[in-house]
C-alpha cells in the first residue's frame, strides 16, 4: 500500500513540473455569411469566363485579362497574311505590354507542330498563343477565318470584330 502511495506521489509531483503549453483558446465559430466575392472575381465579363490550352500546353485562363483592353488575333499557321503581320503584332504587344493584353488564338487546322513552329519563327512566346485547332475560342467570338481581329475594351465589350491592317489594328488599339 505503501509503495502505491509513493508512485501516487511520484506523479502528482512530476505533474506539477510540467512544462506543457497552456490550453490554447478555441478558434472562432465559422460565419454563416459567405464571404464577399473578391473585386477581380466580380468584374470578370462573360466575354472572358472561357479556359483554353497554350500552344506550350499550359493552362490559360481568361479571366485573367480582366479590366484591361483585350485584342484577341486569330492566325493560322499556313495563313500568308498571318505571318506578314506577325512582327507587327510582336512589336505591337511589346510597346503596349501592362496597358493592353494581346493575346494571339491558332487554329484552322494548323496543327500543334504548325503552332510551335509558327510561335517560335515569329519570337510570338512572349504573349500568350492559344492552340484552339477544335474552334472553341473561335465560335465563342464568332470568328469567321484567319487574319481577324476581336477587340474589347477595359469593360470586355466587343469593340471590334474583323480584319485589319497593321496601321488600323495600331489606330483602333491606339484608341
Amino acid at each position: 500500500m505503501r509503495f502505491v502511495g509513493l508512485v501516487a506521489l511520484a506523479l502528482f509531483a512530476a505533474g506539477c513540473g510540467s512544462t506543457a503549453p497552456p490550453p490554447v483558446a478555441a478558434p472562432p465559430p465559422p460565419s454563416l455569411e459567405s464571404p464577399a466575392p473578391s473585386p477581380s472575381a466580380a468584374a470578370v465579363p462573360d466575354t472572358l469566363k472561357f479556359v483554353a490550352t497554350t500552344v506550350d500546353g499550359q493552362a490559360f485562363d481568361a479571366a485573367t485579362l480582366a479590366g484591361k483592353p483585350t485584342v484577341f488575333w486569330f492566325w493560322a499557321s499556313w495563313c500568308p497574311k498571318c505571318k506578314g503581320d506577325a512582327a507587327a503584332v510582336r512589336d505591337l504587344q511589346a510597346t503596349l505590354a501592362g496597358k493592353v493584353n494581346v493575346v494571339g488564338v491558332a487554329g484552322l487546322k494548323s496543327g500543334s507542330d504548325g503552332m510551335r513552329r509558327f510561335v517560335a519563327d515569329y519570337r510570338l512566346a512572349s504573349f500568350p498563343q492559344l492552340a484552339d485547332d477544335q474552334g472553341a475560342v473561335w465560335k465563342r467570338f464568332e470568328v469567321p477565318s484567319q487574319h481577324y481581329y476581336v477587340i474589347l475594351d477595359m469593360s470586355g465589350k466587343v469593340i471590334h470584330r474583323g480584319p485589319l491592317t497593321v496601321d488600323q489594328l495600331r489606330r483602333t488599339v491606339g484608341a
